[in-house]
């Protein structure tokens, strides 16, 4: 069995009940959620062997963390207990053109005051063929933009596939900071996950002929960006997802694969949205699982926006899609039908 480390943040969600505002909500549900710890999550779904590392506090909230996380087989051996708070974020759903919003409350959380010299990343990678992080990690400050490069540095010379997901957010750095500390760590990244947006607002790459408020999408833009990254920093391989907003509950879904100078497309699929937030994490977990099994990439870019297009259609976070159900959607199976 293949086994995949992924090293980042969780969090407290707390959300309002349906599509209330937060000015509305008199209750917030709780759950659990991060980028890495949401592909940690997918990757068990599908039978692998993931684990999650982090650092979270010793007390009850950090515990209830840990446990969401092994409810689903995620490894959690490795975490790290200390620190007083664990990061919170909120989040309100759009609809219609009404556009969903995040709230951070996660300065000064566990994790983010880290110290390198809590990770031993040789015995952290003992067995392990894959490490995936994403770019929120190194944004949350402190030690983090070196605890990540020594990551990386030891997961290569270690024969690790190293993955990573831009996943530039404006609300914890700027574009300056993210594209200095990024370009010194995505040169060791094998796989290169990214969005409509992220090359250009950390690398300055754009896709032309592309209008994202319009929904319109030039595949040669894309290959274009892909080819871009791969040049400059010697990825293997870069995935983009395509994602043409109509409005907050629909959009149009698809990604791209690029790899020794070819493109790979996957369909293009009308997705009417339940909870779009972590749709990117389960492209990542998708694409992981696609590429672990020995997928070629027309099949591997099709599994991965498969799954994606599914968690759309799923509150909260996690991916919670078997194997089979992301191979019924990627194989024409769209109508929805009751399955008895």
């Amino acid at each position: 069995m293949k086994r995949i480390i992924t090293f980042g943040e969780i969090m407290m969600r707390l959300n309002p009940e349906g599509y209330l505002r937060f000015v509305q909500a008199d209750k917030f549900e709780a759950t659990y959620a991060g980028g890495e710890a949401n592909v940690a999550v997918s990757l068990c779904n599908y039978g692998m062997d993931a684990a999650f590392v982090s650092k979270v506090p010793a007390h009850e909230i950090g515990q209830a963390a840990v446990n969401e996380l092994r409810r689903y087989g995620v490894d959690t051996s490795l975490m790290i207990r200390g620190g007083d708070r664990l990061g919170i974020y909120f989040a309100e759903k759009g609809a219609s053109q009404r556009a969903s919003k995040v709230i951070y409350d996660r300065a000064n959380s566990a994790i983010s005051l880290a110290k390198a010299s809590e990770f031993d990343w040789e015995k952290i990678f003992a067995g392990a063929d894959w490490f995936h992080w994403t770019g929120i990690t190194p944004a949350l400050g402190g030690e983090l933009p070196a605890i990540c490069l020594e990551a990386c540095k030891a997961a290569k010379k270690l024969g690790l596939t190293i993955s990573c997901d831009l996943n530039y957010r404006k609300k914890l750095w700027t574009r300056e900071e993210a594209g200095k500390v990024m370009a010194e760590l995505v040169p060791y990244v094998d796989v290169c996950i990214a969005n409509e947006e992220d090359a250009k607002d950390v690398f300055g790459i754009a896709a032309t002929d592309t209008d994202l408020n319009t929904g319109k999408l030039s595949h040669e833009g894309y290959i274009s960006v892909a080819k871009q990254l791969t040049e400059r920093f010697g990825c293997k391989k870069v995935a983009i997802t395509l994602r043409g907003s109509i409005s907050a509950s629909d959009n149009d879904w698809a990604g791209m694969l690029y790899s020794d100078g070819k493109a790979s497309f996957s369909p293009t699929y009308r997705v009417h949205i339940v909870d779009r937030v972590g749709g990117g994490d389960s492209f990542g977990g998708g694409l992981i699982y696609a590429l672990l099994s020995g997928y070629d990439d027309q099949k591997a870019i099709n599994f991965a926006v498969a799954a994606s297009c599914l968690k759309h259609s799923i509150d909260h976070d996690f991916n919670m899609m078997s194997v089979s159900e992301v191979e019924s959607l990627a194989a024409g199976n769209t109508s929805g039908r009751v399955q008895r």
